[in-house]
């Protein structure tokens, strides 16, 4: 990088909020290491990056908590790494209004540790709340089993501001939950991944707190039994706020039996001991056997019981389909791996129908070509039923032969397009989401 582009974004942010060299290496990405980190302070210091990044025709990748950096393909060789991390203050808080506005940087915990003070939440429960960041969380549309009952971040954002790829300050939506007016610009930016624009601050509705919260875990002798219970429960009266399927791998890394099926429900202390009782009525004519409490602190690991079944892994998919084709994706899936002789964990939001699958690496997954081989079986298996799949894990030799993100069909081009406004330059994110962008 020229010590001249240097020199300017120092006097913009402050000397010692610009890294390079081996300072860098937390920022590597697939083998690929950024030529300067950049933190800024302010809104308008971000805008002054954007603005001498564009410039310089130097890509940008916007950076929160570091937690989705392996979705998509990695940043483009060289740029600029736009960190977020000194933006992290809770900006407003209207308990009567029920919403807060934040900046982008301030992790979900310490937003949600404000938040609860006022007898308040926010309710997004990505996997690891401890780094995930409101606007990492946002641009990634993350979102952990409580999306069953209360949706996605999509749901919630009712206003953002925005730095654009030319460094200018966009401000959408509003503070207030009625906010009818115009476009809905501030959902343009959910889900894209810092491809349109970097969020800096964002303002979102809030639920009070439960009086009372349970996780229940049923196990079943047979993955297909627990599906069969899934339908039972999505088509009763019971009000839970997650149903989660596992099969035997991925419960036992929540130290559970399985296959699994996992339900949460929140409220009064007697609605849920009620919910709880009608749930183990419902199951046992399923093939459930007696359930359990679970403990907090497995909310957080339900998103990850896929990949934490294995020591390591070769690859973790995300698919999306019909809630009443769950658990014959998982089946069909794990039948399709251990005929290639390799081992998979499944793990699934399965009333939503968002499954994830994880590879076990070991002598056999060594080779990049089997694995996308399976990999595309299993997306295959998916699309035959109308939904698709995403690569959110797996080593550069094997995203470079089977594509992360599934065919967007007509909406790509109509993505492209929007990228092309937003973007003209394509300094934000360069290659890294849906088709191409």
């Amino acid at each position: 990088m020229p010590d001249a582009l240097l020199d300017k974004l120092r006097a913009a942010v402050g000397a010692p909020n610009v890294l390079t060299g081996v300072e860098l290496s937390p920022y590597v990405v697939e083998g690929r290491t950024p030529e300067a980190a950049v933190f800024p302070g302010s809104v308008d210091e971000v805008a002054a990056v954007i603005g001498l990044a564009a410039e310089a025709a130097r890509p940008v990748t916007p950076w929160g908590g570091g937690t989705a950096v392996s979705v998509g393909m990695p940043a483009a060789p060289g740029g600029l790494v736009l960190g977020l991390r000194r933006l992290s203050r809770l900006l407003e808080h209207e308990p009567g209004d029920l919403t807060a506005s934040a900046e982008a940087g301030m992790t979900v915990e310490a937003f949600q540790t404000a938040l609860r003070g006022r007898g308040q939440w926010v309710s997004l429960d990505p996997a690891d709340a401890r780094l995930a960041t409101l606007g990492g969380v946002l641009a990634a549309n993350a979102s952990g089993p409580r999306r069953h009952l209360y949706g996605t971040a999509r749901d919630l954002l009712i206003g953002v501001t925005v730095v654009t790829a030319d460094g200018a300050i966009v401000r959408g939506g509003g503070k207030v939950v009625k906010n009818v007016a115009g476009y809905d610009l501030p959902k343009l930016f959910v889900g894209s991944y810092g491809t349109l624009g970097v969020i800096v601050e964002a303002t979102v509705k809030l639920r009070p707190l439960p009086e009372h919260e349970r996780l229940v875990c049923v196990p079943f002798d047979r993955l297909k039994d627990a599906g069969a219970a899934v339908k039972t429960l999505l088509a009763g009266d019971l009000i839970p706020n997650a149903i989660d399927l596992l099969d035997a791998a991925a419960a036992a890394a929540l130290e559970a039996e399985g296959p699994a099926l996992v339900v949460g429900f929140d409220g009064l202390r007697e609605q849920v001991d009620w919910q709880c009782a009608e749930l183990s009525r419902l199951v046992a004519a399923c093939g459930g056997r007696e359930g359990r409490p679970l403990p907090d602190d497995t909310w957080p690991r339900l998103g990850t019981a896929a990949r934490a079944a294995f020591p390591a892994t070769a690859a973790v998919m995300a698919f999306s389909v019909l809630p009443g084709q769950v658990a014959d994706l998982m089946e069909q899936g794990a039948g399709v791996a251990r005929a290639r002789g390799l081992a998979s964990a499944w793990a699934a939001h399965a009333g939503v129908g968002v499954v994830r699958a994880a590879l076990a690496s070991d002598d056999r997954a060594k080779q990049p070509a089997p694995i996308a081989a399976l990999l595309q079986e299993w997306r295959n298996l998916a699309r035959a039923g109308g939904g698709h799949g995403t690569l959110e894990w797996a080593p550069l030799a094997v995203k470079s032969q089977v594509p992360v993100w599934d065919d967007p069909g007509a909406a790509g081009r109509i993505m492209e397009r929007i990228k092309a406004q937003l973007d003209p330059r394509n300094i934000l994110n360069p290659g890294r989401f849906v088709a191409g962008i």
